[in-house]
């Protein structure tokens, strides 16, 4: 827990807000001191008192937690750029358009960076009709196995969530897609531009 709400997130929303020390000490009742123990890395606040300090400050408890501050710099919201997230708990797969604090079972994740494919993650692209079918030539075990294939375009997301012991393949509808995504559940996410 050495990222356990630092103070140094903590002073800065403070003084984003305009507030004083005993301002937000006089907000969770707690004294001035307590709270510069807390900015200074000589203390933590106490467990009981993380959602109303992250309400005082206009934070997220997990932002809290995380020990920043997360701001959407990507406005736009350019789904090319979105950023991915697997939980290694319970499998769940996430997408966030733009930046964020995702956290699931417990866990912060942190966003996967794609890489290019390798021979053992190579994706194939075929166009049938007004769709592309992607094949990957990919183990598909228990312990081993692709999760899902997924198509980005400028408007949005398409993913097939796929299982061990089924084919490797899915149908995207071909409507701007522009990256292939895959994720092996051993190596990571690779992608491709089409």
């Amino acid at each position: 827990m050495d990222r356990y709400v630092t103070g140094d997130v903590i002073r800065a929303l403070r003084e984003k807000k305009g507030m004083t020390q005993e301002a937000l000490a006089q907000r969770l009742f707690v004294s001035a001191k307590a709270v510069s123990k807390w900015e200074t890395g000589k203390g933590y606040p106490d467990i009981s008192l993380l959602e109303p300090l992250a309400a005082a400050l206009d934070i997220s408890v997990i932002e809290l937690l995380n020990g920043q501050s997360v701001s959407n710099r990507n406005r736009a919201g350019n789904m090319i750029r979105g950023k991915w997230y697997v939980c290694p708990v319970c499998g769940n797969v996430l997408f966030a358009a733009g930046e964020a604090v995702i956290s699931c079972c417990g866990i912060t994740l942190p966003p996967l960076e794609p890489e290019a494919p390798d021979e053992d993650h190579r994706l194939e692209v075929r166009r049938v009709e007004d769709e592309y079918l992607v094949t990957v030539d990919h183990p598909m075990t228990k312990d081993h196995y692709l999760s899902f294939l997924a198509a980005v375009s400028d408007r949005g997301v398409q993913l097939i969530k796929l299982y061990p012991e089924e084919e490797a393949l899915a149908r995207f509808r071909i409507e701007g897609v522009r990256r292939v995504y895959g994720y092996c559940n051993r190596h990571g996410l690779f992608a491709i531009k089409l």
